[in-house]
């Protein structure tokens, strides 16, 4: 019994941090989204009334989150599997044994993780400007004509996913370097005795090793890519025509813009539900490979 209160003392302000913190918060936006709330109702709460579902059904009538939403799932679907290569060929290149200088390679990969967003992208739209941008300088000595990267709705998402990529790989890097190292070096040794390559040990024992990794690593991509908000609120303010708006960045317009509250409110819980029911379907399908 003592030790039960003991227990419940040293959690007990965990708790009540979260709960004051996180679980009030989202209980109150939930009831902000059965409402109409807004500016007037800001500043006198008599104005508030209580609508039910009506902001859920007007958002699924609506084209913009609509577009925002393909925008969004175009950012995941291409976002998460290039992030996901790039994490782990830096970490088999670190975990590797020919590698030098390693310290200085973690450094430099996981930088880009720990510095300023904004700062990295002055940079980034330097090197992605039409004219005088280092890329398409180096495609003008290729032979191939400049690319309007920021400003043509054809190549504007391409070059975000290409920005978050290199900004937020690093982190993910790490994870697949603990989980390299977890995999004892007697497996590899067996495996070179019996005539496996570097191809074959990668297959049939770095891959099925990391299963766990990497399912902790798509699902953290995954919400992370779906929250796709400061990258195009710095690079290109949704624009051009609107081709990369995603759905957090059409809840910051709604809410802080518009100061539709209870509409934003409803766009945050209607992308918290998509982004639950692609994590069941991640957690289905890893649980479908081990069996």
């Amino acid at each position: 019994m003592n030790s039960r209160r003991a227990a419940w003392c040293f959690a007990g302000p965990a708790l009540l941090v979260i709960g004051v913190f996180f679980f009030l918060p989202v209980l109150a936006a939930l009831v902000m989204s059965l409402t109409d709330f807004d500016i007037y109702a800001l500043a006198n709460l008599d104005n508030l009334r209580f609508v039910g579902l009506r902001n859920y059904a007007e958002l699924l009538q609506t084209p913009l989150f609509w577009q925002a939403l393909g925008n969004t799932l175009y950012f995941v679907v291409v976002g998460v599997p290039l992030s996901i290569a790039a994490s782990l060929g830096a970490a088999l290149l670190l975990n590797s044994r020919l590698t030098w200088f390693k310290g200085l390679f973690r450094t430099a990969f996981f930088a880009p993780v720990v510095t300023s967003l904004v700062a990295v992208a002055v940079i980034w739209r330097y090197l992605l400007h039409t004219r005088y941008g280092m890329i398409n300088h180096g495609l003008d000595q290729l032979g191939i004509s400049p690319v309007d990267w920021l400003n043509d709705p054809d190549w504007a998402m391409p070059a975000i996913i290409l920005f978050a990529v290199w900004k937020n790989f690093g982190y993910n890097m790490i994870i697949f370097l603990a989980g390299l190292q977890s995999i004892p070096d007697d497996l590899y040794e067996a495996a070179g005795l019996d005539g496996a390559g570097v191809w074959g040990q990668f297959r049939f024992i770095t891959w099925p090793m990391l299963g766990p990794t990497m399912l902790m690593v798509s699902i953290l991509s995954m919400s992370g890519y779906f929250q796709l908000f400061a990258e195009p609120y710095v690079m290109t303010q949704g624009g051009p025509v609107q081709s990369t708006v995603s759905v957090l960045y059409f809840m910051y317009e709604q809410g802080f813009k518009w100061w539709n509250l209870g509409a934003a409110s409803a766009v945050a819980f209607v992308l918290f539900a998509i982004m639950f029911c692609v994590t069941l379907l991640q957690l289905r399908f890893a649980k479908g490979a081990e069996a």
